[in-house]
């Protein structure tokens, strides 16, 4: 942990004389006179307070009774992407319906209301997509397999390897000394 010296804190670096210090004060006081009188001459309603200058905003484009009516309908055979969508609104109230093919193989199916009264109300169904029929290929005949002539192998001629070669101890390694350097820089 690091103390600071205690010899450096004794004293300001710079000291005020008496008079200076008189005067320092002085017109401290005198400043928070001057800010109590207007404080008070605003609360006694002497000075009016300057309005605040807020500029109303202009609302443009509002339409109290919004309506309108989109849908749309993705049925890509490619992918097998199929999805679809349609809502109205009239006024505050809401009404749609989507649907999408969920990966297990259903279609999800979601009706939802939305109004002031009510809510956001949500009706979710889950239904097996039609499957179709496809017809079974007819079975394919199958030869039998040719017989394949079994072949016997002799066995490997045993080879003889010559023993490695020894090897000595590892050399000796000499062992080098260095030295502190000739300058100190130690204190």
């Amino acid at each position: 942990m690091y103390f600071a010296p205690h010899f450096a804190y004794k004293r300001p670096i710079h000291k005020q004389s008496k008079s200076m210090q008189f005067q320092l004060r002085t017109e401290m006081a005198f400043r928070f006179v001057a800010l109590v009188a207007c404080l008070s001459c605003v609360s006694a309603g002497i000075l009016q307070a300057a309005p605040l200058a807020i500029a109303p905003k202009a609302v443009e484009d509002y339409d109290p009774n919004p309506q309108y009516s989109y849908g749309y309908d993705i049925q890509d055979s490619l992918t097998g992407d199929s999805k679809s969508q349609s809502e109205t609104r009239n006024g505050d109230v809401v009404q749609g319906s989507y649907s999408l093919v969920d990966p297990d193989g259903l279609r999800r199916t979601v009706d939802y209301t939305a109004d002031p009264v009510n809510g956001f109300n949500a009706v979710v169904r889950r239904e097996p997509l039609a499957v179709k029929v496809a017809h079974a290929p007819a079975p394919v005949a199958y030869a039998a397999a040719p017989q394949i002539a079994r072949v016997s192998y002799a066995a490997a001629p045993s080879v003889a390897y010559p023993t490695p070669i020894g090897y000595s101890a590892a050399p000796a390694v000499a062992k080098i000394a260095y030295s502190s350097p000739a300058v100190s820089y130690h204190i």
